[in-house]
C-alpha cells in the first residue's frame, strides 16, 4: 500500500511539473532578473500576455537574424512586459520641438574640416571621454543625459579630468531656458541654460532622482561650463562623421518609436521604417566604425541603463540615408 501511495505522489509531481511550460519558466526567470512583482494575479496575468506577445516578436525577428536576413538581434529586456502604447507614453515626451531659429551653425568647424582625412573608425570610450552608462528611468529627460554626455567629453578634452555631470540640475533648473524637466526638453536649451547660469554641477554633488524637483543649484559647486553650442547641417552624415572624428562625442536626436529599437540587443540596427524627421529621443554619438560584414555604424550611448542593448549602447546604421534621423539634429557644446 505504501508503495502505491508513493507511486501516486510521484505521478502528481510529474503531472505538476509537466503543467509548467517553457514560457512559464522563462517569464518567472525574467521577473526575477528584472525585479518585477505585481499587485494582483489579474495584473500578472495581463502582464504575462503582453510579455508573451513581445516574446513572439523577438523570437520571430531573431529567426530572421539567424538566417542572415537581419543585421541585429532583439532581446527580452526590462521593457518586455509593456505594450507599445505604454512604451510610447513612457518615452514620447522626451523631446520638445526644435527651435531652429535659435540654432548656431558650425561654419568655422566645417571650413577647418574640409579636406581632412577621416579615420576608418573612432571610439571615444577607449580614449577616456565617456562616463559610464546612466539610466533616465521613468522621466522624459533623455535630452539632459545627451547634453551632459557631450559636456562631459568636452570638459575632459579641456581638463583631462572625466567627471559625471548632473542631469538633475538640468531637469530642475532649466525651465526658463525652455525645458520642461521630465516632460521633455531641447538639447540647445540645455546648453543655453548651462551658459547663462554659470555652470553645471557634478552628479556627485547634485544626484539624479528621475523626477521634477526644486532647483538647488549652488554656483560654488560648478564642475563644467559652456560658452554656447554649434549645430551641424541637418541630414549630412558625412559632416557628422567629421565632427565625431575631430571634436568628440556629439549629441543627436533620433526616432526610437519602432519596437525593434526598444528591444534591441546586439548587432547593427538597420530599421528601414525609421523616420528621419519625427524625432523623439536624444542620445550621444561616441564613435563610428564598420563591422565584419561591411555594415557602417554609429556607436551610440543610450540612457536606459547598462542592461539594455550592448551594455547600454546601440550600433546604428551609418550611411543609410540618415536612417532614424541621426544626422537631422546634431549639436555639440563649446567649453
Amino acid at each position: 500500500m505504501r508503495v502505491f501511495f508513493l507511486a501516486v505522489a510521484a505521478l502528481v509531481v510529474v503531472a505538476g511539473a509537466a503543467s509548467v511550460s517553457v514560457e512559464d519558466l522563462e517569464f518567472n526567470s525574467w521577473k526575477l532578473q528584472h525585479g518585477r512583482s505585481y499587485e494582483s494575479e489579474e495584473e500578472e496575468s495581463q502582464r504575462k500576455m503582453v510579455w508573451l506577445s513581445n516574446r513572439k516578436l523577438v523570437l520571430e525577428h531573431n529567426v530572421l537574424a539567424d538566417q542572415g536576413l537581419k543585421s541585429y538581434r532583439l532581446g527580452m529586456n526590462l521593457f518586455a512586459d509593456m505594450n507599445n502604447q505604454e512604451l510610447q507614453a513612457w518615452f514620447s515626451n522626451c523631446l520638445l520641438p526644435f527651435n531652429r531659429t535659435k540654432t548656431s551653425t558650425a561654419a568655422t568647424f566645417l571650413q577647418q574640416a574640409e579636406g581632412a582625412a577621416l579615420p576608418d573608425a573612432v571610439d571615444w570610450r577607449a580614449m577616456g571621454y565617456v562616463t559610464k552608462v546612466k539610466n533616465q528611468g521613468n522621466c522624459g529627460s533623455c535630452w539632459a543625459f545627451s547634453a551632459t554626455g557631450a559636456l562631459e567629453a568636452q570638459m575632459f578634452r579641456k581638463t583631462r579630468k572625466l567627471e559625471a555631470l548632473s542631469e538633475q540640475q538640468l531637469v530642475d533648473c532649466s525651465d526658463l531656458s525652455g525645458n520642461q524637466g521630465c516632460a521633455g526638453g531641447r538639447l540647445q536649451s540645455a546648453f543655453e541654460y548651462v551658459r547663462s547660469s554659470g555652470g553645471l554641477q557634478s552628479e556627485a554633488s547634485y544626484s539624479y532622482e528621475a523626477k521634477d524637483g526644486m532647483c538647488r543649484f549652488n554656483p560654488l559647486n560648478v564642475s563644467a561650463i559652456c560658452r554656447g553650442y554649434k549645430t551641424l547641417p541637418s541630414g549630412d552624415e558625412y559632416v557628422l562623421q567629421k565632427a565625431v572624428a575631430s571634436i568628440g562625442p556629439i549629441s543627436a536626436s533620433i526616432d526610437m518609436s519602432r519596437h525593434t529599437f526598444t528591444f534591441y540587443s546586439s548587432g547593427v540596427y538597420d530599421e528601414q521604417y525609421c523616420s528621419r524627421s519625427n524625432l523623439n529621443h536624444a542620445v550621444l554619438i561616441v564613435g563610428y566604425g564598420t563591422d565584419i560584414h561591411g555594415e557602417d555604424y554609429w556607436i551610440v550611448k543610450n540612457s536606459w541603463g547598462a542592461g539594455w542593448g550592448e551594455s547600454g549602447y546601440i550600433r546604428m546604421s551609418r550611411n543609410k540615408r540618415n536612417q532614424c534621423g541621426i544626422a537631422s539634429y546634431a549639436v555639440y557644446p563649446l567649453v
